[in-house]
């Protein structure tokens, strides 16, 4: 049967199999576990045990195999193969030769019957095989091609947990090089399409752009249109550019040359041109081929911007190779940069980079394929769930996560190190099986790894949950329906046509807990949370104040979901027009604020909290609704409200009978949390005080654990902490409150507001 060839997914690649359309399992009599023979061109072919299709591949004739058998097979993807029933032997005995560079002491057979059993090899092939970490490889992961030397009996054989593994003492590069004299043998592939994750959309988007073109010109001429030339990929760093462009090349086995901007660059006039044009040239005579360069934006700046004439010259020869008189011939053109906005605007046109391609911080479903193809050859324990990391790893690009399984890895490899002989050449054979990564291990990776798009910015999210804010039930459930419920609930809010809130505005007297309500959201929502002081914003410099702003909420962007923390927003958002001597910075922050919040540019997946006790001092543009919102008032707590306040703060203390926290939260009127937080300490002062003094220095580590906080320590510092705030500031706040409820549009009479205050 005739079936077309499409990539297999990350996390089953490497394993030697078929995924088949089940319609086609059905036509061809074959059952899950059968082995089937893949003719591809000129007669090369592969062997695959069969692996039903995918949902979506249903009565499409598709069959998906991984990069190690599409180039056994000799095939690309979207090509058609014809698939038939394999009559395959089981491997009585198996010679496998290591790589020199790979040096275990003992038997290492085991390790690799469990590594390849089941799958079906043929003597002269190369087949990856994981055999741990570290000594053996430089990345985590990276899987060793072994050589197979030679089968009994001859032809395909398949590998039983019977079949008995001998090494040869040829190293593979001596097996390969004569298998390569004698015209047989395939390298593995550097980098397929399985070894990027997360990046479908945009991969299909570059195959149409490059492969379409290469493999069959013949359609561009049927439609009569030139085929596109180039591809400019743009995104943040670590998000996989300069691998998707590897993938392309070697998957649709073109001549690919790299251009690195340094290196071209020279002092002598018209070198730089001249090394650009024989790139190009070189292109042309080994065509199809791909020129990639990388980092674009170092040899083709803006030519208006740029200080140095080399520069301006390089642009100029780039220009004209890419879309000039001389035919370019079958090359195509790949830019990668992380500047897209510094490249020549000249260089940004059809006929030159005809499509521009974002290539972003991953999704989850992304971060999850991510980890699967850097965890692919690793031996994981099976308490790892790695759809739990890729749902707490917000922000992370393909660079990071790759990270992250490294340091998983160096963690597993510290626990064996005392076992490896460092002076040794070799490895001992069970310390490599030993080896495996475990669930600890990667928790304490993910403490040391944080989001490199965010770097600059970043805050680790706070570790404060909803159990501990005392009280603010009201304002908890506010919260939570303007910030939790659009992230986790996406598909309701769409379902209802329903926007989510841009901003919320805590405001209520000092110490109430607006911080802390801040704090417990970032680490409630699951998301990035950047952390703004207002002052550090400020600077002497014109622009400088906007410019820092702008780059907070375009890295927001960059890494939704993001919680985005204005404390005090008073000191930076003040009421325009009130003729201070700041040199206009301040207002023109707050213009700078206004359109980030309520501007052109769409804030998705951005929701921005900012608190204050001076809501009176805002600017009113800023408190309208499509910007803050939501106003939340974040009161004086009552006597409830108190009550579970003061079992927060008393929970990990060593409390004696007697202590009754109802009577405490009783004659606790006036007092906010912060000074229910201080009258808990201060009655654990004044019982430290007194135990300290009372006992013997030899003999307090013996007697620590019978000290207990009594009610008269608590009557002690209900003398020595008083109420912050009194009825007079609590009913201002109050008044606040209802002008905020009956205008929504903010305080309609700020003039009012101050008096209030005043």
């Amino acid at each position: 049967m005739k079936l077309t060839v499409k990539p297999l997914k990350q996390s089953e690649a490497g394993r030697g199999l078929a995924a088949v359309d089940r319609a086609a399992m059905q036509e061809m009599d074959l059952e899950n576990g059968d082995y089937v023979v893949i003719q591809g061109h000129e007669n090369d072919r592969g062997v695959a045990r069969v692996w039903p299709g995918y949902p979506e591949d249903e009565g499409k004739g598709i069959v998906r195999i991984d990069s190690q058998l599409r180039q056994e097979a000799n095939v690309g993807i979207d090509d058609r193969v014809e698939i038939e029933k394999a009559d395959v032997n089981p491997a009585k005995s198996l010679t496998v030769a290591l790589p020199q560079n790979l040096r275990v002491r003992g038997n290492v057979g085991p390790m690799i019957r469990n590594n390849l059993s089941g799958q079906a090899v043929t003597e002269g092939q190369t087949v990856p095989v994981s055999f741990g970490l570290g000594p053996l490889s430089s990345m985590s992961g990276q899987k060793i091609p072994l050589r197979i030397a030679e089968t009994e009996p001859s032809g395909t054989v398949v590998i039983t947990d019977q079949t008995e593994i001998e090494v040869s003492e040829k190293p593979a590069e001596q097996i390969a090089e004569g298998a390569a004299s004698a015209g047989g043998g395939e390298e593995t592939p550097d980098v397929a399409y399985e070894d990027i994750g997360g990046l479908d959309e945009e991969l299909e988007q570059v195959r149409e752009m490059i492969e379409l073109p290469m493999r069959h010109p013949e359609l561009f001429q049927q439609l009569g249109i030139e085929p596109p030339k180039g591809v400019l990929l743009h995104g943040p760093p670590g998000t996989g550019k300069t691998l998707m462009a590897k993938a392309v090349a070697n998957e649709i086995d073109a001549y690919f040359t790299t251009i690195s901007g340094p290196e071209i660059m020279s002092k002598y006039y018209g070198e730089s041109e001249e090394q650009l044009r024989e790139v190009f040239e070189e292109a042309e005579e080994n065509a199809p081929a791909i020129v990639f360069i990388d980092e674009i934006d170092s040899i083709a700046p803006k030519r208006g911007e740029t200080q140095g004439d080399v520069e301006r010259r390089v642009v100029a020869q780039l220009l004209s190779l890419m879309d000039g008189l001389d035919e370019r011939g079958d090359v195509i053109v790949i830019g990668a940069t992380n500047r897209v906005d510094a490249i020549d605007p000249a260089l940004r046109r059809g006929g030159r980079f005809d499509r521009e391609i974002e290539i972003g911080v991953p999704d989850k479903e992304g971060r999850k394929e991510v980890l699967q193809v850097h965890t692919r050859g690793m031996p994981l324990s099976e308490d790892i769930d790695l759809e739990e990391y890729a749902e707490n790893t917000h922000g992370f690009v393909g660079a990071d996560l790759e990270q992250l399984t490294k340091e998983g890895a160096m963690n597993a490899l510290r626990r064996v190190r005392p076992e490896i002989d460092l002076e040794s050449d070799e490895i001992d054979a069970e310390v490599l099986e030993s080896l495996e990564v475990s669930e600890e291990d990667f928790r304490e990776a993910m403490k040391g790894i944080e989001p490199s798009a965010l770097r600059e910015v970043f805050v680790e999210v706070p570790d404060v949950t909803w159990e501990d804010v005392g009280g603010l039930e009201d304002t908890k459930e506010r919260l939570r329906e303007t910030i939790q419920w659009p992230l986790e609930y996406g598909d309701v809010f769409e379902a209802m046509d329903l926007e989510a809130a841009k901003g919320v505005l805590l405001y209520g007297p000092p110490g109430t807990g607006k911080t802390l309500l801040a704090k417990a959201v970032a680490n409630e929502a699951q998301s990035n949370f950047i952390s703004v002081k207002g002052p550090e914003l400020l600077n002497k410099y014109v622009g400088e104040s906007e410019k820092g702003v702008r780059d907070v909420f375009q890295k927001a962007r960059e890494n939704a979901p993001t919680v985005v923390f204005f404390d005090e927003i008073d000191s930076i958002a003040g009421e325009r027009g009130g003729g201070t001597t700041d040199s206009g910075v301040g207002e023109r922050v707050v213009s700078q604020l206004l359109t980030e919040l309520d501007g052109i540019e769409e804030m998705e997946d951005v929701v921005v909290i900012a608190t204050t006790n001076r809501p009176d001092l805002i600017d009113s543009a800023l408190i309208r609704p499509g910007r803050l919102d939501r106003h939340v008032h974040v009161p004086v707590p009552d006597e409830e409200a108190r009550r579970k306040i003061l079992e927060v703060h008393t929970r990990d203390k060593p409390l004696a009978d007697g202590v009754d926290l109802d009577s405490l939260a009783r004659r606790t009127d006036g007092y906010v949390g912060a000074d229910i937080e201080a009258l808990a300490r201060e009655a654990s002062m004044a019982a430290t005080r007194e135990f300290i003094n009372s006992v013997d220095p030899d003999d307090i580590d013996d007697s620590v654990g019978n000290v207990r906080i009594t009610m008269d320590h608590f009557e002690h510092a209900l003398d020595e902490v008083g109420a912050s705030v009194d009825s007079e500031v609590r009913e201002r706040y109050e008044e606040i409150e209802q002008r905020f409820d009956h205008t929504e549009a903010g305080l309609d009479d700020e003039a009012s507001a101050s008096r209030t205050f005043q």
